[in-house]
């Protein structure tokens, strides 16, 4: 009897450490923030007229991700009637005008939540969640609806950064709203941090110029479970839970990167990088964190510190004035050209995107040593969309629609090119045999 219950025991713990089941992409970036799935197999090659399942064409903007549940995808866009907006606000605008300008907001938007169905990508419901004018100015080249919801598998819940946060039933009725404040950003560049589920609590890193925190609150109710303080200035990252061989963290990435521990806020350590602004997000595996922001200077394309943090780091892990190293960051490496996509790592391997142009990077996740560094990917646009990798490939989706299949490991080689007509910023939903793409005109469920 005493066996069997060991074994039990010991397949219970074995289930408990399994990932979530891969049949459900909840959040940004997925169940582990990591832009992976445990599945057979996935969709390799595409195109306008090959393996395009369906697609959906969504009204009005937004640079957040699709999620997926069940049979249903969500995905939330906010705009205004394009008749009453400047001309340099439309989303068309020249690349020029959209890199000078802010969007107005004189005019009155109205942010909403789509659900579609998985398997015809026809609308379920659509609900509207605010309509007015948007209380901060945003870039052109940002939307009013830049963060990926989040899901349980009972509510959505969808954060419209200064607009609110709206929690609604999987039939589309609205459970609660929790207004969280209205914050300037730095250069009014807007807001994108998505929110984080995890055992019971969800979780907003909320980094502005004025007063920025972290807060856990209660899916059910909205209520707040606790509440930090954050010595942090405007991000645009968004928090992960870092389940590690040695415990389970909540991580956020700003100009300093701080951990907490889930349940209480508490925070566990911290790490000035050094940087300017932070848009993509951490990444991780069981024994390091890999994290990184952009350089200070403005102007500046391949800058950037990547820092991989060991697993149980306390306190301040800084560096000292002239090392790269320290007690808590066991390696990095400068000029990465990290920026807006967040790293990747896969069989052993860290990629990072640059900012704004075609260039790949990849260094060994064990020691930082570069396998390659700045290699061009031939005929790739800016990378914005974070990459993900499946069966010893990475694909990397650039801003025109073409994703870069590329061989994983410690050489660099292009396997195949796949195109679709749209503009790419948002990162993907993964599934077994389906991949769920969200662009600028239209949603695209991918199967072969």
């Amino acid at each position: 009897m005493r066996r069997i219950r060991c074994t039990v025991l010991g397949l219970l713990a074995v289930l408990i450490s399994l990932p979530a089941w891969a049949g459900e992409w909840p959040q940004f970036r997925g169940a582990n923030s990591n832009n992976l799935a445990d599945v057979k197999a996935l969709p390799v090659t595409w195109g306008a007229d090959k393996n395009v399942a369906w697609t959906a064409e969504i009204p009005d903007e937004g640079w957040s991700s699709p999620i997926v549940w069940g049979d249903r995808v969500f995905i939330t866009t906010a705009g205004a009637d394009p008749a009453k907006r400047p001309a340099s606000d439309q989303a068309d605008a020249p690349p020029g005008d959209r890199g000078r300008g802010r969007r107005s907001n004189d005019v009155v938007y109205r942010w909403q939540v789509h659900c579609l169905d998985l398997a015809t990508g026809k609308v379920r419901w659509r609900k509207t969640a605010h309509v007015g004018k948007p209380r901060i100015i945003t870039h052109v080249s940002n939307t009013y609806a830049s963060e990926t919801p989040v899901t349980d598998g009972e509510r959505v819940y969808a954060y419209f950064g200064m607009t609110g946060l709206y929690c609604y039933d999987y039939d589309g009725e609205l459970v609660w709203t929790k207004d969280l404040g209205a914050y300037p950003m730095q250069r009014d560049w807007g807001t994108s941090s998505s929110p984080l589920l995890h055992d019971g609590m969800l979780y907003l890193q909320i980094d502005n110029e004025a007063s920025s925190f972290l807060v856990a609150l209660d899916p059910k109710t909205g209520e707040q479970h606790w509440r930090v303080a954050r010595d942090a200035a405007s991000s645009w990252s968004s928090p992960i839970i870092w389940k590690n061989k040695l415990r389970t963290e909540l991580v956020t990435v700003g100009q300093r990167i701080h951990a907490y521990d889930p349940g209480s806020g508490k925070r566990l350590w911290e790490m000035d990088m050094g940087g300017g602004r932070s848009s993509g997000s951490a990444v991780a595996d069981r024994d390091r964190l890999y994290v990184g922001n952009e350089e200070r200077r403005q102007g500046v394309v391949g800058g950037g510190i990547l820092y991989a943090i060991r697993a149980g780091a306390s306190g301040d892990i800084t560096p000292q004035k002239g090392e790269t190293t320290s007690t808590g960051a066991v390696w990095s490496q400068a000029k990465t050209g990290i920026a807006m996509a967040s790293p990747l790592v896969y069989r052993g391997f860290v990629y990072v995107l640059q900012r704004g142009t075609g260039i790949l990077s990849c260094y060994h996740a064990e020691t930082g040593e570069p396998a390659y560094t700045r290699q061009r990917v031939p005929g790739a646009r800016a990378f914005w969309a974070t990459p993900w990798a499946h069966d010893g490939k990475i694909f990397c989706l650039d801003d025109v629609g073409t994703t870069h299949v590329l061989q994983s490991g410690d050489t660099f080689k292009l396997l195949d090119t796949n195109s679709l007509d749209d503009r790419f910023w948002a990162s993907p939903a993964i599934l077994p045999g389906t991949l769920v793409l969200r662009g600028a005109d239209r949603v695209y469920c991918i199967k072969p």
